[in-house]
């Protein structure tokens, strides 16, 4: 199976606090590179004879899909929540004020995050959680945690690509 590129629905020459040239090295070098190493993890895979290969370099290879294919997911996650004024609408807008008391409560949960991450690694994700019908903001650490049971619905991008050459250090600046 081949991943395809997902094109980016906004026009990010139009993005409010984001240059063009970080938005393009986003996504060529970060989606763009888990992406095409997915695929190339894949095509290892598919021609692996399992009852031949030693069990370390299978879950070695597991491990790197699982690492390859949330880096692809969440970063078009990702892209795909920029644009806009930011600002949640709708029933998005009423399940966050439901679950967390208020937007602007919701909103300074999510950025003290994201600001938490500043110069590390990992995503800010809401997430609906099923079993409990509501939303919450939860911390995944680079990408080898699945989200169990949860349905990311929203990614910030806390790595120091998503950031630095617009921001440099102030990993501040970019959350707010």
């Amino acid at each position: 199976m081949r991943y395809q590129v997902k094109p980016i629905y906004c026009r990010p020459w139009l993005l409010n606090g984001l240059s063009l040239k970080l938005i393009e090295s986003h996504y060529e070098n970060n989606y763009g590179g888990a992406l095409r190493r997915l695929n190339a993890i894949t095509e290892h895979l598919e021609s692996l004879d399992f009852a031949k290969t030693p069990g370390y370099v299978l879950n070695g290879l597991k491990r790197e899909e699982l690492i390859a294919l949330n880096s692809t997911l969440l970063h078009e996650l990702y892209f795909a929540s920029l644009g806009g004024d930011g600002k949640p609408k709708g029933t998005v807008a009423e399940a966050l004020a439901r679950d967390f008391g208020s937007l602007d409560r919701w909103h300074a949960e999510f950025t003290a995050m994201g600001s938490a991450l500043a110069g590390g690694s990992g995503w800010v994700l809401l997430v609906y959680v099923p079993r409990d019908r509501r939303l919450v903001n939860q911390y995944a650490a680079v990408h080898t945690q699945a989200v169990a049971g949860g349905i990311p619905i929203l990614a910030l991008d806390m790595f120091e690509h998503a950031y630095h050459i617009d921001f440099g250090a102030d990993a501040k600046a970019y959350v707010d």
